[in-house]
């Protein structure tokens, strides 16, 4: 590479840094709001169970309703760890052989496996859409002392479903992108199965982060 090609490429990454910077900090707010969701989501969960144990017990009363509202925290709180885990690349992949292809045989790879996860996405959307459709139509209502129109717990859990939707295409059109720029090595950076080293590296950054929490606090 002569000298010139190597300013050339000293100029650009700028621009390109802060295109990858904005989109890093717009995954991590998304991933912010989802977590903060989820979370949400089983603390009210966890405080109804708590108070309707506190009223069977010490005053026979029930309020009828935790086992159903058990039932769709658990429905919208998967299609919401579905976004998380395809953005903290923490769904399972068997990458026994995986580190033994070449890269390039390892980048499409990658690119198979994230685009077929993103078909599966927009398939269950679809197949959601037609239940969603199915209960508007009949009106269905829960089988259970509240009697809650279906439509609600529904429609959250098919957001849920939409988002992990539209999050899996947006990824699988950038490894597209990047496989078909010649960008290997970014497509392999970027969606390759995580190692246990990573896995490992993250344990101890956030175990890093909590003692220096507690010591500020200290």
């Amino acid at each position: 590479m002569s000298v010139a090609a190597h300013s050339e490429e000293l100029l650009v990454p700028p621009a390109g840094g802060a295109a990858k910077a904005a989109a890093v900090s717009l995954k991590d707010r998304i991933e912010t709001v989802l977590a903060t969701v989820f979370g949400a989501i089983f603390l009210g969960l966890a405080v109804v169970v708590t108070v309707e144990t506190a009223a069977r017990k010490l005053f026979n009363v029930s309020l009828q309703g935790a086992d159903e509202l058990g039932g769709y925290a658990l429905a919208v709180g998967s299609t919401i760890a579905f976004s998380l885990a395809l953005m903290g690349r923490n769904h399972i992949r068997v990458d026994v052989f995986h580190e033994m292809f070449p890269r390039r045989v390892q980048a499409v790879l990658n690119w198979i496996s994230i685009v077929s996860l993103a078909a599966f996405g927009l398939f269950i959307a679809y197949v959601a859409f037609k239940v969603i459709g199915d209960t508007m139509q009949y009106r269905s209502t829960a089988q259970t002392p509240w009697a809650t129109p279906l439509i609600w717990p529904q429609g959250v859990w098919y957001a849920g479903l939409v988002i992990f939707a539209l999050v899996a295409t947006g990824y699988a059109l950038r490894a597209t992108a990047l496989l078909f720029g010649g960008r290997i090595d970014t497509l392999n950076h970027d969606f390759h199965p995580k190692s246990a080293k990573e896995e490992l590296k993250e344990e101890l950054d956030d175990l890093a982060v909590r003692q220096a929490t507690e010591g500020d606090k200290r």
